[in-house]
């Protein structure tokens, strides 16, 4: 009798073991269980150890970490009608599991495809240069558009980094004459506005001449000097201009 009530007793414990062990769930610092009586939203247990009935209840773990997702290639055609394939990385971060499993499908999946149309829109909207020259006010108006649709989601866009723009060769070389371009007009404009503080300084120059005769002659003897420094057979020797014309003025006898 009691052999058999053993015999019986056993099955039971061991059903009850499974069933606590089954029950035990743990959950790392980083993670959340959004639990569900009935099928019924219960409430969000973890981190550490928590019980599930199972039958009863069921669990779905939510990971808290920061997700590094890569954004396909995107073929976006800009504001001056240019063809460029653009890529990006976007950081997001659950910080609601309840709503990150009850009101979206699957989070991933979602925020992957709402990042490829974002980011298409968003830079649809500018210029090529201004996707070359102002990323980081592209990376902003990406990051809020995000941040402010998957706030429903639980989720907390983070940061988004666009990684590369692709032009094709035809592009490339037109980019390049346009550089090229661009720096000859800045050493014309270089060069016209030292032309124009030279003449600037030789206008000072001979005002200033002009107001001194003894500055004239010494600017003659020094002339003189640097011609007498050269090894050469021809002797060159400035005569004033008003001298000649004084001399031109005066009477033939007194001459």
């Amino acid at each position: 009798m009691i052999f058999d009530f053993q015999f019986g007793l056993a099955p039971l414990i061991l059903l009850l073991t499974f069933l606590v062990a089954a029950s035990l769930k743990i959950l790392r610092e980083y993670e959340r269980g959004v639990i569900f009586l009935l099928g019924r939203f219960w409430k969000v247990k973890g981190p550490g150890l928590v019980i599930v009935i199972p039958g009863v209840q069921q669990i779905v773990k939510v990971d808290l970490r920061v997700v590094t997702m890569d954004v396909p290639a995107q073929d976006v055609i800009s504001r001056d009608n240019v063809s460029v394939k653009v890529n990006a990385i976007v950081f997001f971060r659950v910080v609601d599991p309840q709503k990150a499993i009850i009101q979206v499908e699957n989070f991933l999946v979602a925020t992957s495809q709402l990042a490829q149309t974002t980011l298409r829109a968003v830079l649809g909207k500018h210029e090529l240069d201004e996707m070359l020259s102002e990323r980081e006010k592209l990376n902003l108006d990406v990051q809020q558009i995000l941040d402010a649709q998957t706030d429903a989601w639980g989720i907390k866009v983070a940061n988004v980094e666009i990684k590369h723009i692709d032009l094709n060769e035809t592009m490339v070389r037109a980019i390049a004459r346009q550089a090229e371009a661009e720096r000859e007009r800045r050493a014309k404009v270089i060069h016209a506005e030292g032309e124009k503080q030279a003449a600037q300084a030789l206008l000072e120059a001979a005002e200033m001449l002009a107001r001194e005769p003894a500055a004239m002659q010494l600017r003659y003897l020094q002339t003189l000097t640097q011609v007498a420094g050269d090894k050469s057979s021809t002797l060159v020797f400035p005569v004033p201009v008003d001298l000649l014309g004084q001399l031109a003025k005066q009477p033939a006898a007194e001459r």
